[in-house]
C-alpha cells in the first residue's frame, strides 16, 4: 500500500535514483523552456489588447476641436501577402493639417462594417508618430496601416477613418 518512511542519517550515502530521475528532470526543464519561448516570442499578439504598453495620444476638448482641421484624403485599400504568406489588407491615405499648430502624433481609428452596418472591426493606429518628423501647419503626409485579420463578415466597402488622438508639438517661445 504505502511505502515505509525512510530516515536519513547525515553522512550516510544516498541511494542512486537512476537515469529515470535525471530524464524526468531534463524533460520538465525542456517543457518550461518551450512554454517560456512561446510566451516571450517577439511579435506575438498579446491576449489583452488594452495593456499598459499601448499608449494613445490625448483627445481632450482642445484636441477634439482641432481634429476637424485634420483632413484624411485619398483613402484606398489594397491587399498584399506578408512574409508568412498571409493576406494583409492595407489602408493608405494622406493626412492634411489645415490648422495652425504642429502635430507630433496623430492617431486614426479605422472601422470596418458588416452587411447590417454594424462594426465588424475597430482599431486605432498612429498615422504620425513621435519617431517621424512633426506634421506642420499646411503639411501633407502619406500614411498606411495594415490589418492581418479582418472578420469575414466585413462588407468589403471602404472603412470609416477618423482622427481620435492628437499630440501637439511644444510651441516655440
Amino acid at each position: 500500500m504505502h511505502g515505509q518512511p525512510q530516515i536519513e542519517f547525515p553522512g550516510e550515502p544516498q541511494p542512486d535514483r537512476g537515469p529515470f530521475s535525471f530524464a524526468l528532470l531534463v524533460a520538465a526543464a525542456g517543457v518550461v523552456i518551450v512554454l517560456a519561448g512561446f510566451y516571450l516570442w517577439p511579435g506575438r499578439q498579446s491576449p489583452s489588447r488594452g495593456s499598459a504598453q499601448e499608449v494613445h495620444p490625448p483627445f481632450g476638448p482642445e484636441e477634439r476641436a482641432y481634429a476637424s482641421k485634420i483632413l484624411i484624403e485619398n483613402p484606398g485599400l489594397s491587399r498584399a501577402e506578408n512574409f508568412l504568406h498571409q493576406e494583409v489588407t492595407i489602408l493608405a491615405g494622406e493626412l492634411v493639417n489645415t490648422g495652425e499648430r504642429t502635430l507630433r502624433e496623430v492617431e486614426v481609428t479605422v472601422e470596418f462594417y458588416d452587411d447590417i452596418n454594424q462594426i465588424a472591426l475597430r482599431e486605432s493606429r498612429l498615422a504620425v508618430n513621435s519617431g517621424s518628423p512633426p506634421l506642420s501647419p499646411g503639411a501633407r503626409r502619406s500614411f498606411d496601416v495594415s490589418f492581418e485579420h479582418i472578420p469575414t463578415s466585413w462588407n468589403m466597402r471602404q472603412p470609416a477613418v477618423r482622427v481620435t488622438g492628437l499630440l501637439f508639438a511644444a510651441s516655440k517661445q
